[in-house]
């Protein structure tokens, strides 16, 4: 594992900023090396506010799309919602169909079944939009790449809206009006939206045109804030307000959808509850059934119905994870009989592996082999497979190397999906290998770990703590702050702890004198290497822990050495 920091910021701006804004210089190089240079950016950096979202109508397209569904209000016409299946695209419907519901009940939704239509635009949806006399498909999270589609829909007189946020292809859709920042000439200042995020500035705009405030709308910014969790997209721009504002509606006054989802949580629901508690569950529905049923979750009025239906989506969550497990086993075993331990990529298949978990499958091989990884199933007639890369390595221009292998592929710099088919398999497999071979770098084969800062124990103080959880939220763009303390010494209380004896309880001193207890999850195998009162360093986050009441700042270990 190596440790890498982060860059040293300019010290004169870190000097600037501590007497401007009257913090310790440690939390001053901290602001710096997020790009913060002054008050004004501090302010707006710590207290994330409506007045910091851009106008949407700078974004291109935003007044075809309104004009649009304006023209739908007017003559009572049918709108269809449409989104893509996992957490981005459900928020992002159940944001647009509970906006536009409010005034215009002549609106449905639409998600397409995972594994009968599969990703983005589908026919079957198109054709249920004219049985059901849809004028017009606000569609989200997908169809910046669906021109065939489109084209199809209107030859069946109905218009397409396309809220996307993934990269255009070399042809955009002939659609009424095309939302996607990333498309060519459009000039939008901030181009890391998430698809719910898109559908955000949509409803925006609409209670702009209508000459309403737009305070009205801050209770839709739980999903977005939800979706952005979940997408792994920055959390800088406005994706921090979003974020900020979507947590504090959170915490003041969930939505009735999912409150069973968080009521077992004793403190602020933060960031990390949207990864690792709503996010999973929202996207089991999807992966296991149908994801219509999480999206009846999160617009459920009724408390009863709604713990009914979370109920049933704890189940599918649970099915999913043990799914989950089996596959990855499976899929390591492959590895290890192919003898492929050594390779650059990972490419493995099985007929039968569940579509819904090899996207979760990918990720947690690259926990065992560090490297890009491909998972193939089969479903009909092809294989489809979700791919996941590592920090540097953009998997997206990997794929477009192997495109003559590939029906059809899409996706971001670390996760994509792809069709094949079933006989191109072998060639795809070291058409992959050899192009992720020829951009990998050496010290892109193994895991980072990246810190902020160097600090000594002492520095470690409630006030200090107090400032740093206000740099919240954190994610992709603002990470949590990662100190490292060098030359730590056992302070005597170091022990082994956990039903299992895995983890280790710390407490450690260092040149300052200063004595920090601290937390390392599954690293009870330093013990030793503490004990013998070898110096040793230590990469850590900080955080507060409750016991019987009290409080107190522990370390939460992500590394030791020598």
């Amino acid at each position: 594992m190596q440790w890498n920091p982060l860059p040293i910021p300019d010290q004169q701006i870190a000097e600037q900023l501590q007497t401007e804004i009257g913090v310790p210089f440690e939390i001053s190089c901290l602001l710096a090396q997020r790009g913060i240079q002054d008050y004004e950016m501090a302010k707006s950096f710590f207290r994330p506010a409506l007045t910091d979202l851009n106008d949407p109508f700078l974004m291109l397209g935003m007044r075809e799309a309104v004009n649009r569904i304006k023209s739908s209000l007017e003559i009572d016409e049918k709108i269809m919602v449409f989104g893509d299946y996992d957490v981005d695209g459900t928020t992002a419907v159940a944001l647009v169909y509970s906006f536009l519901i409010q005034e215009h009940p002549n609106c449905i939704y639409y998600i397409p079944d995972r594994y009968h239509e599969g990703y983005g635009i589908s026919t079957q949806g198109i054709d249920h939009a004219k049985t059901e006399e849809v004028g017009l498909i606000i569609a989200l999270d997908c169809g910046i790449k669906a021109v065939e589609k489109v084209d199809y829909a209107q030859s069946l007189g109905i218009d397409f809206i396309i809220c996307d946020h993934h990269l255009p292809g070399e042809v955009i859709p002939n659609a009424a009006a095309i939302l996607d920042p990333k498309q060519p000439n459009c000039s939008y200042p901030f181009k890391d939206l998430c698809g719910c995020g898109i559908g955000f500035k949509l409803i925006q705009a609409l209670t702009q045109e209508k000459g309403g405030a737009i305070h009205k709308i801050i209770p839709f910014m739980d999903l977005v804030a939800m979706a952005i969790a979940a997408d792994i997209v920055p959390i800088i721009g406005e994706n921090r307000v979003f974020a900020h504002l979507g947590i504090q509606q959170i915490q003041d006054n969930p939505r009735v959808g999912i409150r069973y989802l968080i009521h077992q949580l004793k403190r602020k629901v933060n960031v990390s509850d949207l990864v690792f508690v709503i996010a999973p569950r929202i996207n089991g529905a999807g992966r296991i059934k149908h994801a219509r049923h999480a999206l009846a979750l999160l617009l459920s009025k009724d408390q009863e119905e709604a713990n009914s239906r979370s109920r049933a989506i704890e189940l599918f969550n649970s099915e999913r994870k043990e799914i989950d497990r089996k596959i990855t086993a499976q899929a390591l075993d492959q590895i290890k009989q192919n003898k492929e331990e050594d390779r650059f990529s990972t490419v493995v298949f099985q007929p039968d592996w569940h579509k819904g978990v090899i996207g979760i499958v990918a990720s947690r091989l690259i926990e065992t082999y560090y490297r890009p990884t491909v998972v193939f199933t089969q479903s009909g007639e092809y294989y489809t497979a979700s791919v996941r890369s590592v920090k540097g390595v953009d998997v997206y221009k990997v794929l477009v190397n192997c495109q003559d292998y590939m029906v059809q592929f899409g996706g971001h710099r670390y996760a994509a999906g792809l069709t094949i088919k079933p006989e191109d398999y072998l060639p795809f497999k070291k058409a992959f290998e050899v192009a992720v071979e020829e951009v990998i770098k050496p010290d892109q084969r193994s895991p980072t770990l990246v810190y902020d800062l160097e600090i000594s124990l002492n520095k470690i103080t409630p006030k200090f703590y107090r400032i740093v959880n206000q740099m919240a939220p954190f994610g992709p763009g603002n990470m949590r702050p990662v100190f490292l303390t060098r030359s730590c010494l056992d302070g005597g209380k170091t022990k082994v702890v956990g039903a299992d004896q895995s983890h280790l309880k710390l407490e450690v001193t260092d040149s300052s004198g200063a004595l920090q207890s601290g937390i390392g999850f599954g690293m009870a195998n330093y013990i030793s290497k503490i004990k013998s009162r070898d110096p040793f360093d230590v990469l850590y986050t900080i955080e507060e822990n409750e016991f019987r009441g009290e409080k107190s700042l522990q370390l939460k270990i992500k590394d030791l050495r020598s």
